[in-house]
């Protein structure tokens, strides 16, 4: 299978460098829209088999002006929705003296098991996001498919599809927007590309 993962497009509050997960529907902003439509176009020559979409407005935006390309339905699972960040939600990291990489880092070290305060751990995220691309494996071994969702989801799927640890989840950064694939076969999995923007 080829797997394309797909970071949706900007919004206004990752413009504002606030928390914005699982609780947060928050919508694409003017750049964000410009991302998607170029990103549809990038792809529209792609011979797509399915679209999966997080249920979350920014994440179905994208999905939609990429099957609008191809005259494909759109399929929101909810397996796919970004991580809960719990009682972090909306928080605004511009306000924070600590960066919000920093963060993500002393969190890791306590363990991909440790909940965010009132929200899920990574190997929660992980494990509901993966049973989505085996159900998708399972189906189109053979095809092309699109996942359109969100920075902890695609990271947690990279990393499983790769047997990289948990860990290595601070050691990558994606963009809005950001274009990710992978070759699945029976003899094991490659990155063919990582966090690309320069459709």
């Amino acid at each position: 299978m080829k797997l394309i993962l797909v970071r949706h497009g900007e919004t206004n509050w990752n413009k504002e460098r606030r928390v914005q997960g699982a609780n947060s529907d928050t919508e694409l902003s003017d750049d964000g829209i410009k991302q998607t439509d170029k990103l549809a176009l990038f792809l529209k020559d792609e011979n797509i088999t399915v679209i999966v979409s997080s249920p979350l407005k920014r994440a179905v935006a994208m999905a939609e002006a990429i099957a609008s390309q191809h005259q494909l339905p759109v399929e929101v699972d909810d397996g796919l929705r970004e991580i809960d960040f719990g009682e972090l939600e909306g928080f605004s990291f511009s306000k924070s003296s600590i960066p919000f990489g920093q963060f993500l880092m002393q969190w890791c070290q306590k363990g991909v098991s440790e909940r965010l305060p009132g929200g899920e751990s990574l190997v929660e995220l992980q494990k509901r996001c993966w049973a989505t691309v085996e159900r998708l494996l399972a189906k189109h071994k053979t095809e092309t498919v699109v996942i359109v969702s969100h920075y902890f989801v695609i990271m947690a799927i990279l990393l499983r599809a790769l047997d990289l640890p948990l860990e290595y989840f601070t050691k990558f950064k994606l963009q809005p927007g950001a274009m990710n694939v992978l070759e699945i076969k029976d003899y094991g999995t490659r990155l063919v590309t990582f966090n690309d923007t320069t459709y």
